[in-house]
């Protein structure tokens, strides 16, 4: 079992089950994956999945696909990537998609962002936390 943590703060241990899942997530997050699809992946049901990966990761598998696709898209903007390619490249369905879910995490869109990164440096805060074990 490995322990991961969020803000520096331990949130669980990790099974092995849930380590392959998040092993999965974060070699395919640019692909559509399904609740479903993950909880096969684990041997659990749907609802079992959902609960176990929740308590032991600290966030549901959405929002944890999410902040995996955001830390994406912030490397590539911070690549010069234009945001409509990110979009495609993170596993979003268009731009508007990707503005969305970064304005949510990060609290500022990708253009603020890459002209926040062009200076000196984004401020602390902008990188959408992930578990140590995804960083």
């Amino acid at each position: 079992m490995t322990r991961i943590d969020i803000d520096g703060v331990p949130v669980a241990t990790i099974s092995p089950p849930i380590r392959g899942v998040l092993s999965f997530m974060e070699a395919n997050f640019a692909e559509p994956l399904s609740l479903a699809q993950l909880a096969r992946l684990s041997n659990l049901s749907l609802y079992r999945f959902a609960t176990v990966f929740r308590r032991e990761v600290g966030l549901p598998p959405h929002q944890y696909l999410c902040r995996l696709r955001i830390s994406h898209a912030q490397f590539l903007l911070r690549q010069g990537t234009s945001p409509a390619t990110v979009a495609m490249d993170s596993g979003f369905f268009d731009q508007s998609h990707l503005c969305r879910h970064f304005k949510r995490l990060c609290g500022v869109t990708p253009g603020q962002f890459v002209a926040t990164s062009r200076g000196s440096g984004a401020p602390a805060g902008f990188d959408a936390p992930l578990p140590a074990a995804c960083a």
